[in-house]
């Protein structure tokens, strides 16, 4: 997506050194915007850790490239496996709650750890890396597509009045590698004409939406308002919401959805104001294994500081100030969860089906256990 005008993905191969992987740091946006270097998979569990990098699909793919690092590591050490393998534990560990990463990390030792010949194992993990790359942009187009219809569909009905769409967090293409989940069929809207306008949440502590998708979006001239976390439901009920699309960092086989905190509460504010309620879910997303969101996706709670401490700019410089008492206590639990009841759709790059174990074998089938068990 564009940056100045200039088109940029979230990761990649720096072009004159195949032995460093750069990312946009995302901790200094939307007051800089810096290029951080990857040379070994330690700063890669620390760009997820920190986030440097955040968004389920970006977190699998950084994963991926850290895989490859520690290939190009292990090969300076006297068990390459061992090393690898060990390394893949503490990227894996690096954070819980989106799937992608243990997808990921799986994918990428089902091929380098098949190889013994180190340069043959260096370049299956470069390949392997950039084909998951690759594919997350192939699938947050076809989200974007299929989502398009319904943002076309409510314009139709507005007779080309603006659609009114509130997301949630980030899901936009710093969330992905190109396009985003939430945010492609909003690109996508807005490139072909249609009228489109966002309320995007400030998503605190960490501000994903003010910082990151107002980012995102004034960056390519969509029209939107942020909005404070809180102003979802006014909006709501008083017909100033035509739709809501939010991503997902695990959605569980029966639709339960986890994402940042604070979705559970537009969804229910969604639910009693009669306004659809979309997740925008890859199916690398998807977790096949589990069959009760509520009750089985881990929830990160991160660290207290995040909700103590906010960055802003004076303009010359990024400053970091409390703006809680020192002596109260805080808790920071970064998802929820959002039962399927409540969600109207999940938007997948295969099409849009009903948030349950039967809707997703609809369009998934061979992502099932023999008889869907």
């Amino acid at each position: 997506m564009n940056v100045n005008g200039e088109h940029y993905e979230t990761i990649w191969q720096k072009p004159d050194d195949g032995a460093v992987v750069q990312i946009i740091d995302q901790r200094a946006l939307p007051h800089r915007f810096l290029i951080e270097d990857l040379t070994n998979y330690q700063q890669g569990i620390h760009a997820i850790r920190d986030m440097a990098v955040r968004g389920a699909p970006l977190i699998g793919a950084t994963a991926a490239w850290s895989i490859y690092l520690a290939a190009l590591e292990a090969q300076h050490t006297d068990n390459p496996d061992l090393f690898l393998a060990d390394a893949a534990r503490e990227i894996a560990d690096a954070r819980p709650t989106a799937v992608n990463l243990q997808w990921a990390v799986d994918r990428m030792l089902g091929v380098v750890m098949e190889i013994q010949d180190p340069s043959r194992r260096i370049e299956m993990a470069h390949n392997e890396a950039k084909a998951i790359c690759t594919e997350d942009v192939h699938c947050c187009r076809q989200i974007g597509d299929h989502g398009l219809e319904l943002i076309t569909a409510l314009s139709d009905e507005k007779q080309g009045a603006p659609v009114n769409i509130l997301t949630h967090c980030n899901a936009g293409w710093l969330a992905t590698i190109d396009w985003g989940t939430a945010t492609a069929p909003i690109y996508l809207a807005h490139e072909r004409g249609i009228a489109v306008h966002v309320w995007v949440d400030e998503t605190r502590p960490r501000n994903q939406g003010s910082q990151l998708t107002a980012w995102e979006l004034a960056e390519h001239g969509v029209p939107h308002t942020v909005v404070v976390d809180n102003v979802g439901g006014h909006l709501m009920q008083n017909g100033q919401v035509d739709l809501c699309i939010t991503g997902t960092d695990r959605t569980s086989r029966n639709g339960d959805v986890a994402n940042k905190i604070g979705t559970y509460l537009k969804a229910l504010a969604a639910k009693d104001n009669g306004v659809p309620f979309y997740v925008a879910a890859p199916s690398t997303s998807i977790d096949w294994t589990m069959t009760d969101g509520r009750n089985q996706i881990p929830i990160e709670e991160r660290s207290d500081e995040e909700v103590k401490f906010i960055n802003g700019t004076d303009g010359d410089r990024i400053r970091r100030v409390r703006i809680v008492p020192e002596n109260s206590a805080v808790k920071n639990y970064a998802f929820d969860v959002t039962p399927a009841r409540l969600v109207t759709g999940l938007i997948t790059e295969r099409g849009v089906c009903v948030a349950s174990e039967t809707g997703l074998l609809e369009l998934f089938p061979d992502k099932f256990p023999v008889h869907g068990r």
